[in-house]
Parts: structure tokens; C-alpha cells; sequence
């Protein structure tokens, strides 16, 4: 075994053809049959890649999705490039992107390269299983219905001792209740012709992997430089560059950027290492990358740009300068002299005023309609006088309050199918909430969630905020929009 589960394809290059003729499509040979008479195929890297043992792997697997970091996706994660070498090298970057994945998954479409086997067109095995230490994964019957197109072939010689497919597994088993797998291999197929057969099968609760390493055994630095260009080139569905991207996967990874095009899907680099990084020299070094795809609406979710530490300064010298120019005599109301271009721009913002630790007063402005100095200003008299819950705050209450601004992100729509399904999207501490149903609308702040942490609570509360039926929110005649919201307050900087 190679130590980082290289690509062996140079070596085979020469045998190209001979092999296609000795393990073409008329290849008799047979995965075992198990006790209850499936067809399943056995581990083949297990021991070597990964423990073979069942408490050892599932251990192993527990720690590295425990100790992995990496950038967070702004939403559902849809597709993932992950990195298939063994996991003393590449588990924790693996890990990364597992981590986030949606625990509803039901169904994963597994792409990877056939390392030994040359292949014409995409193999998908003709058995029922796949077997590791943790048990048996079964084939979903989209697999069967893909195999009978002209587009696909089975070739069990090139899935006997692939690990390409085979190292993501145990990641799924640990993170997924339960899952079924479409496994394809392929090292020659048109990426986008592919694409387009798959796209059409992939649903909400379909993940897409597509298992790669990056570049092989050059000198650490030379390997980074590589390894961004790649990861650059992914990330940004560039796919002029992608002939700069040395990725033994690549066919796959490009069959998935191909499906995220198709499906509206933006992607974000999550994690990058090489094995000089986890576990080898930095003389001869493997490539590893997590790359998550997520919807476009879901990616711009996410706020463009933070404030500077003096913005946020001034935005809550302007919100407490608007309440004591209105209550005490001596005081003018102060804005900035030369506002930052971030203060000029236009956006949404709530004004919170607590009391001792309680609410004081909340208004806002969800839409970007004026700038934030104005927003602020305004929302910051709104919240201290004009907030139908509470009188109107008087002078002996100014040494007593605490200011926290609330910068929106643009709403975007959240389509759902059901109550069960809005709850799966939702990110508690992440999204703030709109409700709207004919005349009635309202919403809460992402922080409201401290408040109310379980997802159907705090949707009944939001239902019963606007006036609405508590149930409101399970019917999809009632729409929903999320933000998200860069918060800061006076007790930031006491």
C-alpha cells in the first residue's frame, strides 16, 4: 500500500488497453454472497486505511470529527469534495466537512477515480452492499436504475480494492442514522455529460461526494501553491482553471461542480492540509481539501463584510447620542464627521435597550432603506420611545441602559415542504426569522433563540408574535425569510 492512498494511474498507463480487454464488460468475476444471500462487497483497505476493528474505527472516527476545525458552511450542505488517503493523514480534514453534514441525509451519490482499472465510461457495481467494520451500507435502487443506461457499466474488477469510495464510508455510518449509497467510479467519463444524468436524482435529502486527493508528492511549498490553485479553482467554479488542478479525483470532482451549476449550488473551501502537515515529512506530500457546496441563496445568507471595531463604536455613540438629545437639554445629537463607507451604505437594523438585564425596548427596520447611521439613529428613538410594550423612557433611566445594535443581512426566501422540513433548515444563534401570512407579519432576531432554543417553540412564539394561528408556521402558505445579524453592544467595550 502506497502511504497516503496515491493515484496509480502513470504507472497503469501503458496496460491501458490490455486491461480492458481482460476486465472489460464481460467479466465473470463476482462479489461474495453473505448469509442472507446479498451480493455485498467486502472491505479491501480495511486495517490498512482505517481500523478494521469495530470499536476502534468508530472511536477513531468520534475523535477526528471532534478535533476537526475548518471553516463553517453557511447552510445545508449539499455536495462535498472530501479527500480519500488514510486517515493518519487525511481523516481530520475529512472530518472537517463531515461534520456538518445533515444527519436526514438518506441518500449519497459516492464519485470517486478507479485508481487501477481504466474505465471507458462510470462503474457502478452490480451488488446490494457495501460491508466495513461498521456494518453493511445498502445500495439505494437509483443504482440499479443507473446501471441499465448506456451511459453506465459495471466493472467489478475495477471496485474490488478501490478505497476511494470506500474510506468515506465509515464517516457516513458514524454521522448518518440511516443511508443508502449510489457508488460510481470514474476516470474517463465526460464530467458534464455525467452530471446531467445525475442531477435530476439528486433531492433535498441527496448528498453528493466526490472523493479526491490533490496533488501528489511534490516538496511542501511547491504542494500549497498547487493546492490553492485547485482549491481556488473548485470554490469559485472555475472550470478554465481546472486543468491547472492536479487531483487524482478529478473527473469527480468535476462531475460535482458540474451538478452544482446545474442545481444553483455555491461552494467554500472548509479545510486544507497535506500529509507534511499530519503526519509525513514535508519532502514528498499529498494534498488534502474539504469542500462544501451549499445553495446560492444559502451562501449569500451570510454577511458580505463585518464592521471595524470603530464602526461599531460610532453606530452605538449615535444610538445613545439619539435618546439623550431627545431627554436631556445640553445634549445635540452627534454623528460621525467622516462615516466609513460601511455606515453610509444602506442596510436593516434593530436598536435593543435592556434595563438591569432586561428588555427596555426593541425596534427595527428589516429592510435596507436608508443607512446604518440613519437606521440606527432612528431605531435608537424608536426603541426608547415609541415601543407600544413599554412608556416612554425617561432621563432618570439613561445611567441604567445598555445599547445593543443589530446589523441585518438582506432577507432571502426559505421555501419549504412541510413543518418538519422548515425545521431541518433553520440554524438556531444563526438565522433571525420572518414570518408573513396575508396581513400579519413578524419576526425575531437571531438571538432570540437564547431565549427560545427548541426550533417549534420558537416558531410558535414567532406565529403568536404577528398574530397569527401557533401552527402557522407547518403550512407553506405562510412564508418565510431569513438574515442574518452582526450584533454588538455597550457591554462589548466596558
Amino acid at each position: 500500500m502506497e502511504p497516503f492512498g496515491m493515484c496509480k494511474m502513470k504507472r497503469l498507463a501503458g496496460l491501458a488497453l490490455s486491461l480492458v480487454l481482460i476486465v472489460g464488460w464481460g467479466s465473470k468475476w463476482s462479489f461474495a454472497s453473505d448469509h442472507a444471500g446479498i451480493r455485498v462487497r467486502p472491505p479491501a483497505v480495511a486495517g490498512m486505511f482505517y481500523p478494521g476493528k469495530p470499536e476502534e474505527l468508530r472511536h477513531t472516527v468520534l475523535a477526528v470529527l471532534k478535533d476537526a476545525r475548518g471553516i463553517d458552511m453557511p447552510g445545508k450542505i449539499r455536495g462535498l469534495v472530501s479527500p480519500h488517503a488514510g486517515y493518519i493523514y487525511s481523516g481530520i480534514v475529512a472530518a472537517a466537512g463531515y461534520r456538518q453534514i445533515d444527519p436526514a441525509t438518506k441518500a449519497v451519490i459516492l464519485l470517486g477515480p478507479s485508481h487501477r482499472v481504466p474505465l471507458r465510461g462510470a462503474s457502478i457495481p452490480d451488488v446490494e452492499a457495501y460491508r466495513t467494520a461498521l456494518g453493511e451500507v445498502r445500495l439505494a435502487r437509483l443504482a440499479s436504475t443507473l446501471r441499465e443506461l448506456p451511459f453506465f457499466d459495471s466493472v467489478p474488477e475495477a471496485h474490488k480494492k478501490e478505497h476511494a469510495l470506500e474510506v468515506q464510508l465509515p464517516f457516513l455510518q458514524v454521522v448518518l442514522k440511516d443511508f443508502e449509497i449510489v457508488p460510481i467510479l470514474t476516470n474517463h467519463a465526460d464530467p458534464k455529460a455525467l452530471a446531467t444524468v445525475l442531477a435530476p436524482h439528486v433531492r433535498r435529502d441527496t448528498l453528493v461526494v466526490a472523493s479526491s486527493d490533490l496533488s501528489h508528492y511534490h516538496p511542501y511549498e511547491t504542494a500549497v501553491s498547487l493546492d490553492r490553485i485547485c482549491t481556488k479553482a473548485i470554490s469559485d467554479a472555475k472550470f478554465s482553471d481546472m486543468p491547472l488542478c492536479e487531483a487524482c479525483g478529478k473527473q469527480a470532482v468535476l462531475t460535482l461542480m458540474h451538478i452544482a451549476e446545474i442545481k444553483g449550488w455555491g461552494a467554500r473551501l472548509i479545510d486544507y492540509k497535506n500529509s507534511g502537515d499530519t503526519g509525513g515529512d514535508k519532502h514528498r506530500v499529498v494534498g488534502y481539501a474539504s469542500i462544501g457546496f451549499v445553495e446560492r441563496k444559502e451562501m449569500s445568507r451570510t454577511m458580505n463584510e463585518t464592521l471595524s471595531t470603530q464602526d461599531r463604536k460610532a453606530l452605538l455613540k449615535v444610538a445613545r447620542s439619539a435618546i439623550e438629545s431627545k431627554l436631556l437639554e445640553d445634549a445635540k445629537m452627534e454623528r460621525p464627521e467622516t462615516p466609513s463607507p460601511a455606515l453610509t451604505k444602506k442596510g436593516g437594523c434593530f436598536v435593543t435597550l435592556h434595563k438591569r438585564g432586561r428588555l427596555r425596548g426593541c425596534i427595527g427596520t428589516i429592510e435596507p432603506v436608508s443607512s446604518l447611521v440613519e437606521c440606527v439613529e432612528g431605531n435608537a428613538k424608536n426603541a426608547a420611545f415609541h415601543d407600544p410594550r413599554f412608556p416612554p423612557m425617561g432621563a432618570e433611566e439613561l445611567s441604567e441602559i445598555d445599547i445593543e445594535v443589530s446589523i441585518l443581512s438582506v432577507p432571502e426566501e426559505l421555501p419549504f415542504e412541510d413543518g418538519e422540513d422548515l425545521k431541518r433548515q433553520l440554524k438556531p444563534l444563526v438565522d433571525g426569522v420572518i414570518l408573513s401570512r396575508g396581513m400579519h407579519r413578524s419576526t425575531f432576531l437571531p438571538q432570540v433563540w437564547k431565549q427560545l432554543p427548541d426550533k417549534e417553540q420558537f416558531l410558535e412564539h414567532l406565529c403568536l408574535k404577528g398574530g397569527m394561528s401557533p401552527k402557522a408556521w407547518q403550512d407553506p402558505e405562510t412564508a418565510v425569510e431569513v438574515y442574518q445579524a452582526e450584533v454588538f453592544g455597550e457591554e462589548d467595550f466596558k
